[in-house]
């Protein structure tokens, strides 16, 4: 019984985990950290070491995805050593897929090692083409970078899809030039509504929701807009574009309730494991993991852990106040 499959109270098969390796960033979106982050000492982190042998025993529970996040995974010391290491297990067959989320800022250094260690696709996070709204809303960020490492990924191979938050009064001008751009690229795109994650100064997020309803709607203005039966196995749902040929995912949250199929669970850079990115409940593994060399309690605390998994989340903007409100930063679980 020990490696037999994760499965939730909700028979939900748990196959998808996303590790944040730490919550530090060299950007500062507006709508995920505060300008003036305090970040964890160090030694709080997980050692790459740790985080290794946490991701063994989730792939040998049956995770076939690993999706390495942040903060901005990419700037952590080390970090190649973990995905060096991972690659082991998509050798073996165990792991299907090692993937990425990035704001592309360190993708002209580690494109070629991300690709020897078998990283085949990446999201990028990127709202806006737009320079000078570009340093705006990352506070910290240059176009340029990003559009450099976004180079570096194409050329070696992989398959880049764009992820982009939908910002009322932000980027909703650029919805065509952006769908256009990536088109023009051969990258997918997807839109994610903004959530009610963290308290992050003046930022309203009422004021900031755009409605990726009216987002979609406005593309079906200029486009054939087909909707797919896929899913990711992700929040997503997708279309295709007829007259460009590329697909549009929409995350929406807020407006439509994902949960029914999700199949994943969140690991903090801290040992925190989180069974929904919309719930405060988590279940930390450090007790486990620090507390002995066999592997026996750790994947009974992942067990228990999963047992928790709740039905849904409870974020809701339909009363005009963001309801289920999470008092922790984006960075803090990894996106």
């Amino acid at each position: 019984m020990t490696d037999a499959p994760l499965i939730d109270p909700f028979q939900r098969a748990v196959n998808y985990l996303r590790v944040s390796v730490t919550d530090r960033c060299d950007f500062r979106c507006v709508y995920c950290m505060a300008e003036n982050m305090t970040f964890l000492p160090k030694k709080e982190l997980l050692t790459l070491e740790e985080l290794d042998r946490v991701c063994t025993n989730f792939v040998e529970l049956g995770v076939e995805k690993l999706r390495i996040t942040g903060g901005e995974p990419l700037v952590r010391r080390g970090i190649m050593t973990f995905f060096d290491s991972m690659s082991r297990h998509l050798e073996s067959g165990a792991l299907r897929e090692l993937t990425l989320t990035t704001n592309g800022s360190q993708l002209e250094r580690f494109a070629d090692d991300l690709w020897a260690a078998g990283v085949r696709r990446v999201n990028i996070s990127l709202d806006t083409i737009n320079e000078a709204k570009f340093a705006e809303v990352t506070r910290w960020g240059r176009l340029p970078q990003v559009l450099r490492g976004i180079d570096a990924a194409q050329r070696v191979g992989m398959r880049v899809k764009i992820n982009a938050v939908a910002l009322k009064g932000f980027n909703e001008s650029e919805l065509f030039d952006l769908t256009e751009w990536c088109a023009s690229r051969d990258m997918d795109l997807t839109w994610i509504e903004v959530m009610p994650m963290g308290d992050l100064g003046n930022e309203d997020r009422l004021d900031q929701y755009w409605s990726l309803k009216d987002l979609r709607a406005r593309l079906a203005e200029r486009y054939t807009v087909t909707d797919l039966s896929e899913r990711s196995g992700g929040p997503a749902r997708y279309v295709r574009l007829e007259e460009t040929g590329q697909k549009i995912g929409f995350i929406t949250p807020l407006t439509h309730n994902f949960c029914e199929s999700c199949n994943r669970v969140r690991l903090t850079c801290t040992g925190e494991l989180f069974m929904c990115l919309g719930q405060e409940d988590m279940y930390d593994l450090r007790p486990a993991l620090r507390g002995s060399s066999d592997d026996t309690a750790l994947k009974e605390a992942i067990r228990a852990a999963i047992a928790l998994k709740p039905k849904g989340h409870d974020f809701d903007y339909s009363r005009q106040r963001p309801d289920g409100q999470m008092t922790r930063h984006m960075s803090h679980t990894g996106g």
